[in-house]
Formats: C-alpha cells, sequence, structure tokens
C-alpha cells in the first residue's frame, strides 16, 4: 500500500506545472573553466592546466530560476544583467529553456555577476576546483533599473502563485525594492519565500524564509550549536523578529528544521547518502522547490520534506545543477519522508 504520505507530496508534485512564479533576484554567471593538469610552471611552484573547456550555467537568483523551471513550473525571473558575455549568455541559456526574460533588465553600466571557478583534473580523474574568481558590480543598479525592476515585479506578481526573493547582497533584491513592490503587487495570499544571504532581518511581510545555520547565526551575531533546543531559541527569535510564520532553516549533513507559527517544529534528516559530492547552488535548490509546494497548497511541513528531498538529490551532482520533476517524484517513491523524534522545547 502506498504511503498516504508520498502520495500527498506525490499530489503537491503534479501541481507543478499549473503554476507560475516570479523571481526577484541577483541574477549570476557560473563559470567553469575545466583544464587538465600538464606540468608545473618555471615560473613559480604552481600547476599549468591545458584548457579543456568552459562552460556557463545560471547560477545565484538565476539558479532558482532554472531549478524552478526544470521542476515544470512557468518561471518569470526579475533582474538585472550587464551587456557583457556573461550577461548575453545568460540570457541565452533561459532563452534555450523558454523561460521568458522580458523582465530581465540589460544596463550598460552594469557588469553581470560572475563567479568563475577553475577546475582542474588529471587525465581520467574527476576535476577539482582549485580557485574561484569572482566579477561583481562595483555599484547596485542605477535608480532607473531599480525603478524597472520594482514595476516588472510588481505587474509580474499579480499574477503570479508565489514572488521569490533571492537576494545575493548585489542590489536587484534589495529590502527597500521588496518592500515597494509588496505596496504595488497586493501579494496577501500568495507567498513570498526569501533566500538573503546578510540581510534577512531587515525585510518585513515575508511568508517564509530558508536561511542556512550559517546566515541564522550572522543574523543574531551568536553561534547555534548543534542543540536542538538552541536551534529552536533562534528559529524563535528570528521568526519573532521577522513577524514570520514559517521558517527553514538548512543544516548541510544534518538535513533541514522546519518551524511554523502553527505547528511544532520538526528535524528532517537529509535525504540520500551524507556523503556530498557538492554543496554549490543546493540553497536555490531548496527554495525553489519549498516555494513551488506553497504555491502548490502545501503545508511548510510538506513543502520543506520536498525540498529535503530536492537538496538531497542536487548535492550528489558536480557543479551548479538543478533537480527535475522527474527525480523529485522517483525520490518520493524511493523513500518515505522521514523526521528525527526529539523532546518538546
Amino acid at each position: 500500500m502506498s504511503n498516504p504520505q508520498s502520495a500527498r507530496l506525490k499530489e503537491i508534485v503534479d501541481k507543478f506545472p499549473a503554476l507560475t512564479i516570479t523571481v526577484l533576484g541577483d541574477l549570476v554567471a557560473d563559470e567553469f573553466v575545466t583544464g587538465e593538469i600538464s606540468r608545473i610552471s618555471r615560473e613559480a611552484p604552481v600547476l599549468i592546466l591545458q584548457h579543456r573547456e568552459t562552460t556557463v550555467v545560471p547560477g545565484g537568483g538565476a539558479n532558482a530560476v532554472n531549478n524552478l523551471a526544470d521542476l515544470g513550473v512557468a518561471v518569470v525571473p526579475v533582474g538585472i544583467v550587464g551587456d557583457d558575455p556573461a550577461g548575453r549568455a545568460l540570457l541565452q541559456l533561459f532563452r534555450k529553456k523558454k523561460i521568458q526574460t522580458a523582465g530581465i533588465v540589460r544596463s550598460k553600466s552594469y557588469s553581470t555577476i560572475t563567479k568563475t571557478r577553475i577546475m582542474a583534473a588529471m587525465p581520467h580523474t574527476w576535476r577539482q576546483q582549485v580557485v574561484r574568481i569572482d566579477r561583481e558590480p562595483d555599484r547596485e543598479p542605477m535608480p532607473a533599473a531599480q525603478a524597472s525592476l520594482i514595476r516588472y515585479a510588481t505587474d509580474y506578481s499579480k499574477n503570479s502563485n508565489a514572488l521569490l526573493i533571492s537576494d545575493y547582497g548585489y542590489g536587484a533584491a534589495s529590502p527597500k525594492l521588496v518592500n515597494k513592490i509588496r505596496k504595488g503587487a497586493s501579494l496577501q495570499r500568495a507567498p513570498l519565500v526569501l533566500d538573503s544571504r546578510h540581510r534577512m532581518l531587515q525585510y518585513s511581510g515575508i511568508t517564509a524564509a530558508t536561511p542556512n545555520e550559517a546566515e541564522v547565526e550572522e543574523a543574531l551575531n551568536r553561534r547555534v550549536g548543534p542543540s536542538w533546543s538552541d536551534l529552536c531559541a533562534a528559529a524563535n527569535e528570528v521568526m519573532a523578529r521577522m513577524k514570520l510564520p514559517s521558517l527553514v532553516i538548512t543544516r548541510g549533513r544534518d538535513g533541514m528544521a522546519v518551524f511554523s507559527c502553527n505547528s511544532d517544529p520538526v528535524d528532517i534528516p537529509i535525504f540520500g547518502s551524507d556523503e556530498i559530492a557538492d554543496v554549490t547552488g543546493a540553497g536555490d535548490t531548496v527554495i525553489a522547490t519549498f516555494t513551488a509546494a506553497l504555491a502548490a497548497g502545501a503545508t511548510p511541513r510538506e513543502a520543506a520534506h520536498l525540498a529535503n528531498y530536492a537538496g538531497g538529490i542536487v548535492v550528489m551532482k558536480r557543479g551548479t545543477a538543478t533537480v527535475t520533476r522527474a527525480e523529485l517524484l522517483a525520490a518520493i517513491e524511493k523513500s518515505p519522508p522521514k523526521t528525527r523524534p526529539h523532546p518538546k522545547v
């Protein structure tokens, strides 16, 4: 007999293709430059790599967009890119997936956020990251570009089932912009879900947030540690300060914990192996899946279980990756949702 919880989660995932979600975020180009180690340089004690390939994939807020698209959701990205090769590559990648790009501002005065990872390998071995080079804009988007972002996000959100905010701190999804969008878009019924790298507590009117433990510690300026009671206390403080209905804290190898005003906290162990291959972009996968599930009518607990499946799948892939709807359904079929028991705090 099918597990009732699993059947319910599949039912939620089956609703994804009927959803439209707007993503306001810092769009990042993740560039991977791969080479084989050929020798040691005579100029300095460094490796010389024979270049093999360069690939660009969506990162940051763009990765959340990419994950929603692979989950079958109709996704509308709102953000900004520069008039540069990285920006054009992101737009091309979106168009290839039939993701509309009308909400993406192209600015000649802005540099597309680009994170270049140099990957080295010996012949017939898996490549390893040896250094990362970040190219970032030296200022937030200009006022005219910000006005366009507000207009696009406000207009698209009115016809969306949810608004996802992916704030990496570069200005396209700042608290100031989000507050203006909230006032114009009438988002009382649609979930507004936040992933903010460094300023989570500055947002208001949010339905749910999905920080990792380190981001919670930074926000509260204290260490949380492994204690379940300390984690619950930290979550309660974040929820109180943000007036937040629900909160998911991702915990790496320890899975995630979900907190809601209407139910007891739940500790969810990681899905699959804890021998993680690559955590690059896993947070984007988590918020994409969690937001889609909330938009489909899931409870925070149900949405967290689905996000946990997705996170467990994506960390077993190399590089910035996504999870498909078929992979998510297969994971639910393979293993019913699990929780770890704790005494009531």
